[in-house]
């Protein structure tokens, strides 16, 4: 029977094989583990096989396992489309926000963060298939909005976040993992905190850790599908 200790060994496996193979030590690259529409039982799991990094999508559903599990020294991130109307939420509970593709929704958790919890992590995310369906700040309108992030208190900006357009195919994977990483690279000359790239999922995190990714987003690969659609 497949536990979610075993799968989660296979992921870190993968990502030192792929580390390996791109010439890079895998200890540079963290695994968050994507428990959006898991029960808290199964992030349990997942931490006693050793994993403290989750992430969320959806705020309601987060801020019930976030109670759930406040027993556990989990790390939470948000990584999901945020609404102005839930940053207050967000900017209070959570480590790490991957989504940040506005400077209203910057300012927003910025304004929230409690003065007695540490600056809240952030990523812009970029929208670097150019797709409408999907969210993220253009990649021509980045470097404007790095620059208006990096000023706000409360906020440590750490780098950029992209979900690419689907593709089985690897060089098409790597193609649009690169833009990201060449537009990382402009960046953080000019931004002294920057050191996450936040890229790569279960299908794709190969390609991702080729071009750079620091930071690896598996879900299905731990947890196995997804059983539904929540609200939140």
């Amino acid at each position: 029977m497949t536990t979610i200790a075993s799968t989660l060994e296979s992921v870190k496996q993968r990502i030192v094989r792929a580390a390996e193979a791109a010439g890079r030590d895998g200890r540079s690259i963290r695994l968050l583990a994507v428990s959006k529409l898991q029960p808290a039982e199964a992030i349990r799991a997942a931490y006693a096989a050793g994993q403290e990094a989750f992430g969320e999508s959806y705020v309601q559903e987060a801020l019930a396992k976030i109670e759930a599990l406040r027993d556990l020294p989990l790390e939470w991130h948000f990584i999901g489309p945020l609404q102005s109307n839930k940053t207050a939420a967000v900017a209070q509970h959570f480590a790490w926000v991957h989504s940040v593709d506005r400077l209203k929704i910057a300012r927003r958790l910025s304004e929230a963060r409690p003065k007695a919890m540490p600056p809240l992590n952030v990523c812009l995310q970029v929208n670097i298939s150019g797709e409408v369906s999907k969210g993220g700040a253009r990649p021509d309108d980045v470097a404007d909005l790095a620059d208006e992030v990096a000023m706000l208190p409360r906020l440590n900006l750490r780098g950029l976040m992209a979900i690419p357009r689907a593709s089985d195919d690897p060089a098409e994977q790597r193609r649009q993992f690169a833009a990201l990483r060449r537009l990382y690279a402009a960046l953080q000359s000019r931004h002294g905190t920057f050191d996450t790239l936040s890229m790569g999922m279960s299908h794709d995190l190969e390609a991702a850790i080729a071009e750079g990714a620091t930071l690896i987003r598996v879900g299905e690969a731990i947890f196995g599908v997804r059983p539904g659609k929540a609200a939140g």
